[in-house]
């Protein structure tokens, strides 16, 4: 017989291990001595420890391999339990398979991101006047403080997700009418573009946003996690020296260019527009 100490080294395994095997009753000490409650093993208990070890090779648990190693254990019970684990491992297979395809699309998100951002680190590059198209989207307004806006944005996202629609793709933010001092809270519509319609929720609606003639808009590296960003502003100055004024029947708008799953650090590339309209030839 040995004693635990030499039949671990024996048996490749630490005494730790050994002691586990025990309280699992997968391998317990032929002899304990009574008076120095040493441990002792025989050199046939190291199949046991070289079947253990095979068993954990096939991804089976010490809990899992428990009824295969009994006296009572059958042909049938191994069948079963390795067909069981096969399919575990399997579904581990497909769940890390899907895994790497997502990382290869970011992979490729992060490129576009890349080229994109590169262009708007340019403040001129950043600035453009175009037509602004009508959409269709999923959308919720509602007049809340500034701080509440990312509840907005997480009920809508979940609505569109529940009625199979992508809910990360140029999230908009619609500014109706900002928090001023008359008021601490601000007009908020927040939209989501949909590929189909989908049914109308108690909050959300469903229908054609409209599009914008003319806008003035500036592509920009924004912290979502502060409160200030100076895009519109340094936006409302450009708008004037191109000889423009901001249409105020018009809310102003903001698009995530950046999904969430997207960002790195703490930077989103954001786009602000802004409704214009050409300044009177009198001004």
């Amino acid at each position: 017989m040995f004693k635990i100490g030499e039949f671990s080294k024996l048996a490749g395994v630490t005494v730790k291990t050994l002691r586990h095997y025990d309280q699992l009753g997968l391998l317990k000490p032929i002899h304990i001595d009574e008076e120095s409650k040493y441990r002792y093993y025989t050199a046939e208990q190291l199949l046991t420890v070289r079947r253990i070890a095979s068993f954990k090779e096939q991804g089976l648990t010490l809990e899992q391999m428990r009824p295969l190693m009994a006296d009572s254990a059958a042909l049938t019970d191994a069948e079963s339990m390795l067909k069981e684990k096969r399919e575990e491992l399997k579904r581990l297979i497909q769940a890390m398979e899907r895994q790497v395809v997502e990382i290869d699309e970011r992979l490729v998100q992060l490129d576009r991101i890349s080229e994109t951002t590169e262009l708007v680190k340019e403040e001129e590059e950043g600035f453009a006047l175009h037509r602004v198209e009508p959409i269709l989207a999923a959308s919720i307004r509602e007049q809340v403080p500034k701080d509440h806006l990312c509840l907005l944005l997480d009920e809508l996202k979940q609505y569109v997700r529940g009625h199979g629609e992508q809910a990360d793709h140029k999230v908009m933010i619609i500014w109706h009418r900002r928090a001023d001092g008359s008021s601490s809270l601000s007009d908020i519509e927040v939209a989501i573009p949909i590929s189909k319609p989908i049914p109308y929720g108690r909050r959300v609606k469903v229908g054609i946003l409209p599009g914008l003639e003319t806008a003035a808009s500036l592509k920009h590296l924004c912290d979502p996690y502060l409160d200030d960003c100076r895009a519109e502003e340094e936006l409302q100055g450009w708008i004037k020296a191109e000889g423009y004024r901001r249409l105020e029947a018009e809310p102003t708008r903001e698009v995530f260019l950046t999904s969430d799953k997207d960002i790195y650090g703490r930077l989103r590339l954001t786009e602000a527009i802004v409704p214009v309209e050409p300044l009177p030839s009198d001004v």
